[in-house]
């Protein structure tokens, strides 16, 4: 298996490489060695990143993301905080489905405003 230094690992993931020293320090990455003074990386860690990156943009914090790498199925409170925030995304999702709606009709509407179109009002509603 080829490992993959840390400038590897930033230009893949669009990460800087002190991005991945800070998630390296709040333990969501583990480096598998050095070469010289170079951090290394198993090619793994790019599925890591990904999850992590995703979970940054549910909105959960580097200490929650932490705590959900390690947690087990006894972990109640994540639990809870995971199904809140399952919620609160479906509830995002919704908007933001609303909203893709109403401005693809924007797109080809003829009403003068726009935003005052009963079907575009409709789907933002």
């Amino acid at each position: 298996m080829q490992l993959l230094d840390i400038a590897e690992v930033a230009e893949r993931t669009g990460l800087a490489p002190s991005a991945l020293r800070f998630y390296e320090k709040r333990g969501l990455v583990e480096p598998a060695g050095r070469n010289g003074l170079r951090r290394t990386y198993h090619p793994d860690v790019l599925q890591r990143l990904e999850l992590v990156a995703c979970a940054r943009g549910a909105g959960f914090t580097i200490a929650e993301i932490a705590r959900f790498l390690v947690a087990t199925p006894t972990d109640a409170a994540l639990r809870e905080r995971m199904a809140r925030k399952a919620a609160e995304l479906d509830e995002s999702i919704d908007r933001l489905t609303r909203m893709r709606d109403s401005l693809r009709h924007a797109a080809t509407c003829e009403h003068v405003p726009l935003v005052e179109c009963p079907d575009f009002k409709q789907a933002i509603s």
